[in-house]
């Protein structure tokens, strides 16, 4: 559904700044001028924050073709005379209040879903189970924020008879503004945890918060066995006679509608249950035997009965759930080639969503989109094609291969020629997969569950070792933000890339970081600036250990220089001579006493720097020693007063006044008056933290291997090498797993004195670590299988505890693993 950009300036108050075009038909709202859809039709709300002002990306939004723009405050249109600007008070207000005109317009059940977890999968499974009997619209992915919950209704349409959204909140008074904009009849309200818990006073509070998603809504369901939302959703039913409450429960006594019976877990991981429900009990079946997976197929199963699916229809589709993805995976591919597995849905707005992501990742090189039907979109073909061949031309893709009948209508749409490729089914592209010649470019591989693309991606994947480190970039983008929310305005981010990214990958993680509007990278030495360079990565680049025979590639690769000593300035001034610009950094030893220029140095070297003009000093920085240690505070204080006075006698000789950076990782928490112009980010981008930040944090790395094989063994009997260091006194069940100190994982791990984890369990090594498996004991699991996934380290347990157990450091554990074990980076 189109609207015209004065009906927008009116359901939204706006004012007209400049309206060269006021019946431009806009169908697609944007907030990043990184991810442009549609621009012909696409209205950019320049969205304000406490450190950043949408409007700066004006002009490059402008660029990408957008016409129409919602704003604030003072702007100048006069350079973008064909362009409409329309000003509110509040872009995001704006936005909320346009999403919420346009759902009044639709007169179908909405279904609003709310919870400290289970949010996105509930939403998945609800549609899996519903979809066969109602058009139904759900958010994408977890599109469930101020901005995601605007952006997700936007897409109602007439063809729509059913819609579920999910909210989530971080402080108070949001709820009220994701309920004016969703709007639900009916409300799931999950389970109430710690996720978000630091935004309120208590936990108490941020249920009452949550609560308020259900302000107008006439059916409340959740489950009765958590106490605090059962009393909470009791007065809420008390509080109007519309409202009317529907729950399930495990205890026969609870008076809930739903009671759960006869849980049993069978031997294939799936879960069989029965149902009471007025007397009537039904067996059912889900292929998941976890706890959190059996309670959220109780609210889809209540939820479906309230909407009058036969329990017949549930009972059928319940055991063909499928699992939900929440992720895009990046993996190293065959011949060069990077692949994206996007398996979560296939849906316009995932594809959309896949698409721009994987556009900022290719970096120039050819790009190949392999792509299924789009199933149950709720749209014609011949509405729907257009717009995947415009969303396809946006992004840069280059190559397309369809698999499946409607798909195959696409070269219609694309330019005369455009490289295609039609297959009309999975196993018939995969008998032709060897005529395709995937060479070193981007793919992005997005189907429908039933064309089964988790072969696709198998075939094209690099052949591995199995033990993977995982990394997820929504994380790290999470931890970047952390850290920048405790600067002042203005000051400037350098992220530290070196040895691989902290083990990584620095590529991967320099692109995301480009893409992010980190402002510098730092790594260690010029090689490793130069594969960024080649990556595609264009941000300034500080090399930290320059040496005389890499002048040349780093003057070449627009690398610049840490300059820590007189010999290396002069070993550089000889190489530039007088015409070879080059910025440069220079380091001043304030305590580290590693390397920098002392205050005995000063005179000399602003003799060097004036005798070189062409040498241009960036940034004077210093290293703190002791940033996250509370005992060495006055000697950091006494390091900065330092790094002043040496910064000032060097400015004075210089005639002007370079950026400055002191605080490290821990600085930017513990002293914030030292950001100066710019802070430098380390490893606390991957969630490690001693300064008092770590709660705040998400786990970044996760190291995995899988269980080999299975061994009972007898008492008496041992295991490994130097057979008296695993001497088994009971009968024990010992796995064998893939990962040995020639992956990282170092002997001191072994006998026992780490523990993995297998199926949320802790499993301890037995025996010594040997240099390609580890053993661990399994005894006490007994649904440990080979194949199964074992976590060395992540969120459980963490990286400090192995590095603990090493007697290192976490910077160590990262930097010990090594490249053959293979990275995959993933995104929400």
């Amino acid at each position: 559904m189109q609207y015209t950009l004065a009906e927008i300036g009116a359901l939204t108050g706006a004012e007209y700044l400049q309206c060269p075009h006021p019946q431009a038909l806009i169908d697609t709202l944007l907030f990043d001028s990184r991810q442009i859809a549609t621009p012909s039709f696409a209205l950019f709300f320049a969205l304000a924050g406490p450190r950043h002002d949408g409007a700066r990306y004006i002009p490059e939004a402008y660029r990408a073709g957008v016409r129409s723009f919602v704003l604030r405050g003072n702007f100048d249109p006069t350079p973008y005379p064909d362009a409409n600007f329309l000003r509110v008070q509040n872009p995001l207000d704006a936005l909320q209040s346009l999403a919420a005109r346009h759902r009044r317009r639709f007169h179908i059940p909405v279904i609003g879903i709310t919870g400290s977890n289970g949010k996105t999968i509930v939403k998945e499974w609800l549609f899996q189970l519903l979809q066969p009997d109602f058009e139904t619209l759900r958010s994408p992915k977890s599109y469930n924020s101020q901005i995601g919950v605007p952006l997700s209704v936007w897409q109602l349409q007439a063809s729509h008879q059913l819609a579920i959204f999910e909210a989530g909140i971080s402080l108070p008074a949001e709820m009220a503004r994701l309920e004016a904009v969703i709007q639900p009849d009916i409300g799931i309200f999950t389970n109430i945890g710690a996720a978000h818990r630091e935004g309120f006073e208590s936990k108490q509070a941020k249920l009452e918060e949550k609560m308020r998603l259900f302000e107008n809504t006439a059916l409340l369901i959740y489950c009765r066995d958590h106490e605090k939302i059962d009393a909470a959703a009791r007065l809420w039913e008390m509080q109007k006679t519309a409202r009317r409450i529907c729950s399930w429960s495990r205890m026969p006594a609870s008076g809930a509608d739903f009671l759960l019976e006869n849980i049993q877990h069978l031997p294939d991981g799936a879960c069989r249950f029965q149902v009471r429900a007025q007397e009537e009990l039904t067996t059912l079946q889900i292929p998941f035997g976890d706890e959190a997976s059996l309670e959220n197929a109780m609210h889809c199963i209540v939820t479906a009965r309230n909407l009058g699916l036969p329990m017949a229809s549930i009972q059928q589709r319940l055991q063909h759930l499928e699992p939900v993805e929440m992720r895009l995976e990046i993996k190293a591919g065959i011949n060069g080639c990077t692949v994206i597995n996007d398996a979560y849905n296939n849906d316009l707005s995932a594809l959309r969503i896949a698409l721009q992501f994987a556009g900022g990742q290719r970096q120039r090189r050819a790009f190949t989109l392999i792509l299924s039907d789009i199933l149950q979109s709720g749209q014609k073909d011949e509405v729907l094609y257009p717009k995947v061949a415009s969303a396809m031309q946006e992004q840069g893709v280059t190559r397309l291969i369809g698999i499946g009948r409607a798909v195959a209508v696409l070269p219609q749409y694309l330019p005369e020629g455009f490289d295609c490729h039609f297959y009309e089914d999975t196993e018939q592209f995969l008998q032709h997969f060897g005529q395709l010649n995937f060479q070193n470019e981007m793919i992005l591989v997005k189907g429908a569950r039933p064309f089964a693309f988790e072969r696709v991606a198998e075939r094209l994947a690099q052949k591995a070792h199995k033990t993977v480190l995982e990394v997820n970039l929504g994380a790290l983008i999470h931890n970047l933000n952390t850290y920048r929310s405790r600067l002042k305005p203005g000051t400037r981010t350098m992220a530290m890339v070196k040895a691989s990214g902290y083990g990584s990958g620095s590529a991967e993680v320099a692109r995301l970081l480009e893409y992010h509007k980190t402002d510098y990278l730092g790594v260690a030495y010029a090689d490793e600036g130069i594969e960024l360079r080649h990556a595609g990565v264009n941000l300034p680049i500080l090399v930290l250990n320059p040496e005389p025979a890499s002048f040349d590639p780093m003057y070449r690769y627009r690398l610049e220089p840490e300059i820590y000593s007189l010999d290396i300035l002069r070993a550089l001034r000889n190489y530039t001579g007088e015409s070879r610009q080059m910025a440069i950094h220079l380091k001043l030893d304030t305590g580290m006493h590693r390397l920098g220029f002392e205050a005995a140095d000063v005179p000399a070297l602003l003799i060097l720097l004036q005798s070189a003009p062409n040498l241009h000093v960036q940034t004077i920085f210093s290293h703190l020693a002791a940033s996250d240690a509370p005992e060495h505070d006055a000697f950091t204080h006494r390091q900065a007063e330092t790094f002043m006075q040496l910064y000032t006698q060097i400015c004075e000789g210089l005639g002007y006044r370079p950026m400055r950076h002191l605080a490290n990782t821990g600085g930017i928490v513990r002293f914030p008056e030292y950001h100066f112009e710019m802070v430098r980010l380390g490893v606390g981008l991957y969630g490690v933290d001693s300064s008092g930040l770590a709660d705040k944090l998400q786990v970044v790395n996760t190291l995995k291997a899988t269980i080999s094989q299975i061994k009972n063994l007898k008492a008496g009997e041992t295991v490994g090498y130097n057979r008296n260091s695993g001497v088994l006194a009971a009968p024990k069940r010992i796995a064998t797993i893939s990962i040995g100190y020639a992956d990282g994982f170092l002997r001191l791990a072994g006998r026992g004195q780490y523990a993995v984890q297998v199926h949320g369990q802790a499993a301890p090594t037995i025996g010594n670590v040997c240099m390609d498996m580890t053993m661990i004991d399994v005894s006490h699991i007994p649904q440990a299988r080979e194949g199964d996934e074992v976590i060395v380290f992540g969120t459980s347990p963490r990286v400090e505890s192995l590095a603990q157990c090493l007697q290192t450091i976490p910077y160590e554990v990262f930097t010990n693993i090594s490249e053959r074990v293979k990275r995959v980076y993933w995104q929400e």
